[in-house]
């Protein structure tokens, strides 16, 4: 598989990469013997780079990570965790003192003297200005706890503050065909600064696969269900935001843009790879045989009318409602 510099980190990871938050929680059940199947399927798929984070099922993605990867030291993988949720959202929370214990935390459960890349959890705004921040954030790379840092965001102007910081390695973003957003100023910044672009939610919480439809019902514990109009978290991470029935109807003209031989969510992966400046796409996967297909997009044939058709999609039934919102 194709790899690509991840910005400021110095290495260099696999376009797709596999999202892990499925592993934790919030996703429906994932059960311990069926996430091994996942590492292992994405990783034999050449997929090199993992993210997770210190909060998906308090722990337990980064734990099944660090012992997937403790039985397999010749794999060439970087892991990304994200730090930052485990308290009340409040900037004061945001100190190398709380940066320590988390960090801590995350290297006991990945099994690591060493984080590879630590991310700010879409803390709030003002943690993004301040210099205490970063001040800190350098401190635990000089420390050796951490070999880079970058941030996880919500929107552009957070993404903007962040690349214009000089330590800062990655930004990781939501961007895909109904969140075109990063491409008019985050992406074309992040590569003028050499910060890389981690792409997250790119199938729209499963929309963009083209397989649900109005009638389709998400579990319980499934953030499709219980963070369906923001009552959990950001409203942007379910769905991005979108309403669930136009999201639906879009999906379905997506679906016809599809080349033969490729799946809609294959497609979604390959528009997002070939936007100049995305280091790695993160999709998750609940099944080995999804890990293996989500890889795959990396064979996608460059399609030149495939990116004007993605933006009349999203002018037609997006754009008003999300552009001005992240």
């Amino acid at each position: 598989m194709e790899q690509r510099a991840l910005g400021r980190t110095g290495r260099e990871v696999s376009v797709v990469g596999l999202g892990t938050w499925q592993l934790g929680a919030d996703w429906g059940d994932v059960d311990e013997d069926a996430a091994f199947e996942v590492l292992d399927a994405a990783s034999a798929a050449g997929v090199t780079f993992f993210d997770t984070a210190d909060v998906y099922g308090d722990g337990r993605s980064e734990q099944l990570i660090g012992r997937f990867r403790a039985a397999r030291p010749d794999l060439p993988l970087t892991v990304a965790t994200k730090m930052g949720r485990r308290q009340e959202q409040d900037p004061a929370n945001f100190t190398l003192a709380k940066f320590r214990e988390w960090t801590d935390r995350s290297r006991r459960n990945l099994g690591v003297d060493t984080l590879d890349l630590v991310q700010l959890h879409c803390p709030p705004t003002p943690v993004f200005s301040s210099d205490a921040v970063y001040d800190a954030l350098d401190t635990l790379v000089a420390d050796g706890a951490i070999a880079n840092y970058g941030v996880s965001v919500e929107t552009c102007d957070e993404a903007l503050a962040a690349i214009a910081r000089p330590g800062t390695a990655s930004v990781q973003i939501i961007l895909n065909a109904f969140r075109l957003k990063p491409l008019d100023q985050v992406l074309p910044a992040a590569r003028a600064a050499g910060v890389g672009i981690i792409a997250r939610v790119p199938l729209a919480s499963g929309l963009l696969s083209g397989r649900y439809t109005e009638q389709t019902a998400f579990a319980a514990d499934d953030h499709r269900s219980f963070n369906r109009h923001g009552e959990a978290f950001d409203v942007g991470e379910t769905f991005s935001g979108v309403d669930y029935a136009e999201g639906v109807l879009a999906a379905r003209e997506f679906a016809a843009l599809a080349p033969e031989g490729f799946t809609p969510a294959q497609t979604a992966l390959a528009w997002i790879i070939a936007q100049p400046g995305v280091s790695t796409v993160i999709p998750g996967a609940r099944s080995a045989d999804q890990a293996r297909a989500n890889a795959a997009a990396a064979r996608f044939p460059r399609l030149p009318d495939l990116d004007p058709a993605v933006r009349a999609i999203y002018d037609t039934h997006f754009r008003a409602a999300i552009h001005p919102r992240w």
